[in-house]
């Protein structure tokens, strides 16, 4: 098959890694990609929301297959646009159509769609700024802290965990009336705070069947011990020992079969990946929220644990044809350790050259924010910039091989976690396998 993958980043990355692997890939282009993807596969300058860009290319190159890494252009509708044009209406695409996409597009609309569905989540309402009095008369009835999140897409920015009745308050009028977050904050789900550990489970789904990948637990802000701004990522580590087969068998009977039951029933066409971000408060899970693509860093750290074949499993989502699908998941750790630019996740320079290992032995070296300049050097572009995963049968182990080539890589001002999965290896030492 000829496959054209959408997107620049880490998942992207590893994405393409996957997928050139399979016997039933031909040729792999990316669009846009990164200094990474263009090792593998070929890439494109193609932004993911030029949607008549990317139907031209699919014509002129004949491709066969399209697979959505980010939310954006599925938001916007990308996969309506192509199954719109008659030259592309039966072409099997990984992606959820824009209704379905709204899932991560509207936290409002995914609370409602969860309520619906008995999806166990957070308690909520949802307020607009015509509505900010009876918003902040519902902020004093809530028990402290409090959770604000900006209904719409707001580059993972749009959630705030306020630890006082003054700062909610101050916060809800910020979002509401002064637009802190632009349009994504025009309305605003106040929710109950969940307390537990959170965890991701990521689903692939053709409408009908799914199967469940594996598990991952990420690591959100800048600082060690998990302090400073959130991020996009700074790590991940799966498998996690707090998602035991009994807590995974509560996970798939109480959200993953509601969840794809309630958008069949609604008649959501979705065909892709279902990222579900957990919280595990006693053994008892409750959604925090969807995603509607595989999650970065996690990605980094789920498929390499995959061992059949990655390309079967995207042609059985697109394709309708998933329950045929054998999937085979590797008991083995992998652990992803993401070195960012000095400053993320605020201001940072960028075009510093990377000097990269010849050899990554125990480990692959993903590229996110990498581009390579007029002088053929590869440089940071971005602010996540090269995403390390080290593997291992133990997870410590995994860490060591993670940590040793993430030393063999340097530019400017780079920085990294250094304790990645070390609350994990915490928790397999109180709880050794059997």
């Amino acid at each position: 098959m000829n496959i054209l993958l959408l997107g620049s980043g880490g998942r992207e990355h590893a994405f393409a890694w996957k997928i050139v692997q399979s016997s039933q890939c031909s040729k792999l282009y990316v669009a846009p990609g990164n200094a990474g993807t263009a090792e593998i596969a070929q890439n494109i300058p193609l932004s993911v929301t030029d949607f008549e860009g990317i139907h031209k290319f699919i014509l002129d190159q004949n491709i066969e297959m399209v697979v959505v890494g980010p939310e954006e252009p599925l938001v916007k509708g990308l996969v309506d646009f192509l199954q719109s044009k008659p030259t592309t209406k039966d072409l099997p695409i990984v992606g959820p159509t824009q209704l379905g996409a709204t899932l991560e597009g509207s936290k409002d609309f995914s609370k409602r769609f969860m309520q619906r569905n008995n999806v166990p989540t957070a308690a909520y309402e949802t307020f607009t700024a015509d509505q900010i009095d009876a918003g902040l008369a519902y902020l004093e009835k809530q028990k402290l802290p409090i959770v604000l999140k900006a209904d719409g897409l707001a580059a993972g920015k749009g959630v705030l965990i306020c630890l006082s009745l003054e700062e909610a308050k101050a916060s809800l009028k910020e979002m509401l009336l002064e637009a802190k977050f632009g349009d994504a904050s025009s309305k605003v789900v106040v929710e109950e705070f969940l307390n537990g550990i959170e965890l991701s489970v990521f689903v692939a789904t053709d409408g009908k069947s799914y199967k469940i990948l594996p598990e991952a637990k990420d690591y959100k802000r800048i600082g060690e011990g998990d302090t400073g701004l959130n991020t996009g990522g700074m790590g991940a580590v799966s498998p996690v020992i707090f998602a035991n087969e009994e807590f995974l068998k509560k996970v798939e009977d109480k959200i993953v079969k509601p969840t794809i039951a309630g958008l069949e029933k609604e008649n959501i066409n979705y065909k892709g990946f279902l990222f579900i971000g957990l919280m595990n408060d006693g053994g008892e899970p409750s959604v925090i929220e969807y995603n509607v693509r595989m999650g970065d860093p996690e990605t980094e750290a789920v498929l390499p644990r995959i061992e059949s074949d990655f390309v079967g499993l995207l042609k059985g989502i697109a394709s309708g044809t998933l329950s045929e699908y054998e999937l085979k998941i590797s008991p083995d750790y992998a652990t992803t350790v993401v070195m960012v630019s000095g400053g993320y996740p605020e201001s940072y320079q960028k075009g510093f050259p990377i000097s990269l290992p010849s050899s990554a032995e125990g480990s692959v070296i993903f590229h996110a924010g990498t581009v390579v300049n007029s002088a053929g050097e590869i440089v940071n572009q971005g602010g996540r910039v090269i995403a390390v995963t080290g593997f291992g049968k133990e997870l410590e182990e995994a860490l060591t091989n993670a940590f040793k080539t993430v030393e063999k890589i340097s530019w400017e001002k780079a920085y990294y976690r250094k304790d990645i999965g070390q609350d994990i290896l915490k928790l397999n030492e109180l709880n050794p396998k059997n």
